[in-house]
This record gives structure tokens, C-alpha cells and sequence, in this order.
């Protein structure tokens, strides 16, 4: 391929509190990226460890907000290396859906310090674009479709309860406050 003919790859980040609705979302914007330059939607869950936790025999116990993003931040470092940094070094737009925005934002809002969560997500490819959904979700999803809701259903046996609406709302503030710089 010459240099004429390579295309320069990217990454676009679709952060948010509601997984139903980052999934959308990413898929939405496929269509305006040309077929030869476009990727896939790189999404959570991919590397196989959040399957094993829901799969963990209950006397595991459940993981703390900690550990979850040690799990999370685990899984972003699979995804770098299999799926997005490949696809980014043949040239294509790549969208990640959730993203690192995501979990700085639940741990932040499960009491995580700053520092921790910066130094844990170091390592990542800063996106290109990031795109936040705004929407909240409607109800817990019974099929743990995003990482917010698997993460809300470990922390708390309730997942309608106040937890849920206190990290929510909390977790909503961070991203606002991300999308606004």
C-alpha cells in the first residue's frame, strides 16, 4: 500500500451510563463511516472475564467497585491489542463501546480516587472522538447488557435500589463534566 492509498485509522469513543443505549448508539455510526475504512464496535466484555464472573459460584462473593475496574481496565488492554490497535494500524475507524470514560465515571462515583483511575487507564489509546449518551436507563436490564448495569448488580443485591439510583446520578455528573472539556 503506498502512502497515497493508506487511510488514517481512528478511534471513537461511545461513553455512557445506559449499555443499551451506547450499544445503539455506536451502531448508529457505522453507516457514516465508508465501508473499506470501517472496523467494528469494540465492546465490553470481549476478553471472556466478565463471563466468568457472572458464571462465579455465589460463595465467590462479589467483586468490589476495585476490582471490577481491574477487570475492566484488563479487558480495554485485551481489546487494544486484538481488536482496536490492529484495525487502527490497517487504517479503519474503530468505535469503542463502552470506553474508558465510562469507568473512570463508576468509580468515581463508587468513591474511587481520581489519581487511582488515571493511573489505572494510563495505558489506553487516547480516542480521536468521544461521544457521550446522555440517556438514563430506563430500569435495570435483567440481561446485564452494559458494564454499568453488571457492575451495579455486584455492588448491590438491589439493583432498583438507591445504589443504583445515587451511583446513576453520580455517574451521569462525571461524564457531563468530561464531555464538557
Amino acid at each position: 500500500m503506498t502512502a497515497k492509498e493508506r487511510r488514517e485509522g481512528a478511534l471513537i469513543a461511545v461513553d455512557g451510563v445506559d449499555g443499551a443505549a451506547v450499544k445503539a448508539a455506536a451502531r448508529a455510526l457505522l453507516p457514516a463511516i465508508p465501508a473499506a475504512g470501517r472496523a467494528r464496535v469494540s465492546r465490553w466484555a470481549s476478553s471472556g472475564l466478565f463471563a466468568d464472573l457472572m458464571i462465579a459460584p455465589q460463595e465467590a462473593g462479589s467483586p468490589s467497585a476495585r476490582t471490577l475496574l481491574l477487570f475492566y481496565a484488563a479487558d480495554v488492554a485485551f481489546r487494544l491489542r486484538w481488536q482496536i490497535r490492529p484495525a487502527i494500524d490497517e487504517g479503519k475507524v474503530v468505535i469503542a463501546a463502552p470506553y474508558v470514560a465510562t469507568a473512570i465515571a463508576f468509580g468515581r462515583a463508587a468513591g474511587l480516587p481520581a489519581a487511582w483511575l488515571d493511573d489505572l487507564f494510563t495505558f489506553a489509546l487516547p480516542p480521536s472522538e468521544t461521544r457521550f449518551v446522555g440517556e438514563m436507563p430506563r430500569r435495570a436490564s435483567a440481561k446485564r447488557s452494559g458494564f454499568v448495569d453488571f457492575g451495579i448488580r455486584c455492588l448491590d443485591g438491589n439493583p432498583n435500589g438507591t445504589m443504583r439510583r445515587e451511583l446513576v446520578t453520580r455517574m451521569r455528573a462525571y461524564l457531563k463534566a468530561s464531555a464538557r472539556r
